[in-house]
């Protein structure tokens, strides 16, 4: 029995390694070479970033806003701790995907947009429902078998919360294979935990692995292998600024175009030159004597009872990121003894991000970016901790189990991951003037 069970572990680790070289080889194949950055572009690049953008701006080589979008700036939802920090939860947006059918069988993806320049441009939650309408169920023949399905709406809506940009210059350089080798390292401690009786293990998630088999490091369901393909997805989506990577966000279900992008090859790498220049978050620990032991040994308990498992201190080459970049469940796995499935037309692929599956978003700077997880639903660190389910379930309850001193401790810690010191403050963003939408 002990070879056999040896055998399926080394099995397990094996596969999880040839996966890990498939992706590193992937990765240098893709490794971006680009010049480095002036400090003229990187300031070029700010006044961007910034900038409060209208509809048929001056700046713009195309339409400038719009036609949809959801703030005027970047700035607007990139805010808190400084230039580039995370958003409030006013600035949510409402991110759709529609599942692929025998009638459309690609699978699309969008916003339900807060604003529109022109009134018939304004899109709703209404709207996609009628757009994408529930497909009744009933008897079908597939592959010579009768199959009951039922109503199936093909349209799945989550809520997001904008992402700090603290320190993503760091992580877009960071080197694909020492991400997929911690991980297998996490996998294989894993395997071995289990197959000696412990099964109270955090799950150690997956790779988002795109095409190309590159790695996805940035966005909530890590759907950007690099940060120049976040920064042009942002500016298409969300300001409706064409650039050279992407065409700007077409109103839902109307017609709509533009024969030039709004921003020019050399303004948009300006832009993502002042992104990869974002500092880096700083770990600052109180002065106070008594608060300062606080925070210490919070964060051996946060390393103790499993929190660092996914929330990685450590990264390849960057330090202090609290952040393994896989996707991990966070549903509970907690089952009521049946088995609940939706019968669909076309199976999305293996690879597609599950509705319960998230990126661990890097720790750095937490302090300064509530709210917390992808909705930002969680208005404190304790809201959120508690919220942990599926791969953290162990440590959202070992957490509980900790005496309220201890609990306040970690609690403590995770207080003195701050916003950098040397980002610049962030003033007062008006909202957006346009049509808004009727979510």
């Amino acid at each position: 029995m002990t070879s056999f069970t040896m055998s399926w572990r080394n099995l397990a680790i094996v596969g999880a390694s040839a996966a890990a070289i498939i992706g590193l080889l992937a990765g240098l194949n893709s490794a971006r070479y680009d010049r480095a950055a002036t400090a003229e572009m990187k300031q070029a690049g700010e006044e961007l970033f910034v900038r409060q953008w209208v509809a048929h701006d001056p700046q713009a080589h195309g339409d400038g806003l719009g036609p949809v979008f959801n703030a005027n700036s970047c700035v607007a939802c990139h805010f808190q701790g400084g230039v580039g920090g995370g958003g409030d939860a006013v600035h949510n947006v409402v991110a759709y995907e529609v599942h692929p059918t025998v009638r459309d069988r690609k699978l699309q993806k969008g916003l339900v947009h807060a604003f529109a320049i022109n009134q018939s441009f304004v899109e709703s939650r209404a709207l996609l429902k009628n757009t994408f309408p529930i497909i009744p169920g009933g008897d079908r023949v597939v592959g010579g078998c009768t199959v009951r399905f039922e109503d199936f709406d093909p349209v799945r809506i989550e809520t997001t919360n904008s992402i700090a940009l603290f320190g993503d210059g760091l992580i877009d350089r960071l080197n694909e294979s020492a991400v997929r080798l911690s991980h297998v390292g996490r996998f294989a401690k894993q395997m071995g935990r289990e197959f000696g009786g412990d099964f109270q293990t955090v799950g150690t998630g997956r790779p988002r692995n795109l095409p190309g088999g590159r790695l996805g490091k940035f966005g909530w369901k890590a759907q950007f292998a690099t940060l120049e393909e976040f920064v042009a997805a942002a500016c298409a989506n969300e300001l409706g600024l064409g650039n050279p990577l992407m065409e700007q966000a077409k109103p839902l279900g109307k017609e709509y175009s533009c024969d030039e992008s709004d921003l020019t090859r050399q303004e948009f790498r300006q832009l993502v030159a002042f992104v990869e220049a974002i500092p880096r978050p700083v770990e600052v620990l109180p002065k106070d004597a008594r608060q300062r032991d606080s925070a210490v040994r919070g964060k051996n308990l946060f390393g103790s009872i499993g929190c660092a498992e996914c929330h990685t201190p450590d990264l390849g080459n960057v330090a202090g990121i609290y952040s393994d970049l896989m996707l991990h469940s966070l549903t509970s796995k907690e089952s009521d003894g049946y088995q609940h499935q939706i019968v669909v037309e076309i199976p999305l692929a293996h690879d597609h991000p599950k509705p319960d599956e998230w990126r661990t978003p890097p720790l750095w700077g937490v302090a300064d970016s509530a709210p917390y997880f992808h909705d930002g639903g969680s208005g404190t660190l304790y809201d959120a901790i508690l919220r942990h389910e599926g791969d953290a379930m162990v440590v959202k309850k070992a957490f509980k189990g900790l005496p309220t001193e201890d609990q306040q401790a970690l609690i403590a810690f995770l207080n003195t991951l701050r916003a950098p010191t040397s980002a610049e403050p962030a003033h007062g963003q008006p909202a957006a003037s346009a049509v808004a939408a009727n979510k």
